[in-house]
């Protein structure tokens, strides 16, 4: 009885020394930031620059052909931040325009600089698409030419994603501030931001993706393109048999043990025939790395040299080095 006493008053001491512990034990406290919840991590954000590098190149061929000059189509940054700081910081009489999505609830803003917009009008009326416009509103033939140029870009970024059964629609232009309607106030948008090198001009347009595309986006690019970790991961390594058998050896079909006299050797000239003084019936010795293997005798085969291996050479020294 006492011992069990013991035993009981032994464990209840264990336990307030681990609970003393746990009280001591120095925490790590770290200031939390709401603002960088949903913030696109390192892959994510490398997968959705591959895919928009890949939409650049699209829409600069396609482009060139639209408008019948050379032009560069340049990602330059991809960012997050909230769509009332985004709406803030964009520049007046940028044209914008919303694409929306066939089989999703979602809304991709396309906006273009001015910068860019009036030397693309001039181009497709037929200009060198160097005229100096003060920045001012379209025209409505202006307006026009400037819709067919956002269906454009749409149909670009459909075969840049390449997602199956979705189509984009390019919308009429709109006012910066009517973009609420189209994004929350405070949800965080992703922006991606093009630049475009044109007769001497450089403008940027930019594409405003909303998170709930984001996301899908990113996880079809997973299913598009599987991880190469899992391919390594089960690649066959090759035994040492089978890397031996694909080294290379030297191979010589020689006559061994061939004696010829220095008078022979000195008479030699160009055309001379040297008797070697054997019998044709001699086999010769197929030799690897120096090591005799087969006999083998002198034969054609065809316009080719070659030699016809007979019996084995007993293996003596081999296996013992």
């Amino acid at each position: 009885m006492h011992s069990q006493e013991q035993a009981e008053s032994m464990v209840k001491e264990s336990q307030r020394e681990t609970a003393q512990n746990k009280d001591n034990k120095t925490r790590s406290v770290y200031p939390c930031n709401f603002r960088s919840a949903g913030r696109l991590s390192n892959e994510n954000a490398r997968s959705l620059t591959a895919i928009h590098e890949t939409f650049a190149r699209h829409l600069a061929n396609s482009l060139d052909a639209y408008l019948g000059t050379g032009l560069k189509v340049t990602l330059m940054t991809l960012d997050q931040c909230s769509i009332k700081d985004h709406i803030s910081s964009i520049p007046p009489f940028s044209y914008i325009s919303p694409v929306f999505f066939s089989t999703i609830p979602s809304t991709m803003i396309v906006e273009c600089g001015v910068g860019l917009v009036f030397p693309i009008i001039d181009l497709l009326l037929g200009g060198t698409g160097t005229s100096l416009n003060d920045a001012r509103e379209l025209s409505e033939i202006e307006e026009e030419l400037m819709q067919d140029l956002m269906s454009l870009i749409a149909r670009q970024a459909e075969s840049a994603w390449g997602i199956s059964d979705m189509s984009l629609v390019a919308n009429r232009r709109i006012d910066s501030s009517a973009m609420h309607q189209y994004c929350p106030p405070n949800e965080k948008v992703t922006v991606a931001k093009f630049e475009i090198e044109i007769v001497g001009i450089t403008g940027s347009f930019q594409l405003v993706f909303p998170t709930s595309f984001v996301t899908f986006l990113i996880k079809q690019s997973k299913v598009d393109r599987p991880q190469k970790k899992g391919e390594l991961r089960y690649f066959p390594i090759a035994t040492i048999r089978e890397r031996i058998l694909d080294c290379d050896v030297v191979v010589a079909a020689d006559l061994p043990s061939m004696k010829v006299s220095v008078r022979d050797l000195v008479a030699l000239q160009p055309g001379c025939v040297l008797k070697l003084r054997a019998s044709v019936r001699t086999p010769g010795m197929l030799t690897v790395g120096g090591r005799d293997i087969f006999e083998a005798t002198p034969v054609r085969n065809g316009a080719q040299k070659a030699a016809q291996v007979g019996h084995r050479v007993q293996l003596t020294g081999w296996g013992k080095d």
